[in-house]
């Protein structure tokens, strides 16, 4: 049957927040611990954390949690590099990945269900969930298209997959604006910590 695979991009070198912002407390923990944990309850099978800036205080951190994590040493390239690290560190018997921002702590582990439920139920390869008709995270993503990944622009991003293969995409109400939530900057970070 094969498994269900959760990427965590966490490689980002955090420009406009000056910091790690993966570190930053949230809800009693690290945003990049949320985030985690938020997966960790979902019917995602196993986690790959993709590492790059602050890879040791990141890793330090995640250390102890149920997650195996590998290094994008081209993560200045942009997140694209770092989808493909992930993809190129999976096992090859999975069945399809979700990937998610490290930055995003307010996607639930229902969001996450509601993704994979409409995967699975579907038949199609490419699952984004949609709030309010936005499109956000996490991207579902079918084994079909490792190959594809490989083959992304970096200037067009992962997001240009679903373009590209427009007919197997499903687009499934999350009903949580959490999915559209991520944080580049500190004041976007005191404005979530405000609203929870």
């Amino acid at each position: 049957m094969g498994e269900i695979w959760a990427i965590i991009l966490a490689a980002g070198e955090s420009k406009r927040m000056g910091f790690p912002k993966m570190l930053l407390t949230f809800k009693g923990r690290t945003m990049i611990e949320n985030v985690i944990g938020n997966v960790s309850e979902s019917k995602v099978d196993k986690i790959m954390v993709v590492l790059g800036a602050y890879r040791e205080a990141l890793a330090e951190q995640i250390g102890k949690l149920p997650v195996r994590y590998c290094y994008n040493d081209n993560y200045k390239e942009g997140m694209l590099s770092s989808v493909q690290c992930g993809f190129r560190n999976l096992p090859s018997d999975y069945k399809a990945v979700l990937v998610f921002q490290g930055d995003q702590p307010m996607i639930t582990s229902n969001a996450i269900n509601t993704v994979i439920e409409a995967y699975l139920s579907s038949g199609k390869g490419i699952v984004i969930p949609v709030y309010k008709d936005r499109r956000g995270h996490p991207l579902l993503i079918d084994v079909k298209y490792s190959d594809e990944i490989e083959k992304l622009s970096p200037v067009k991003g992962l997001h240009s997959l679903a373009y590209k293969f427009s007919d197997d995409v499903l687009e499934v109400d999350a009903n949580e604006s959490g999915i559209l939530r991520d944080f580049d900057t500190i004041e976007e970070y005191k404005e979530g910590i405000n609203q929870i």
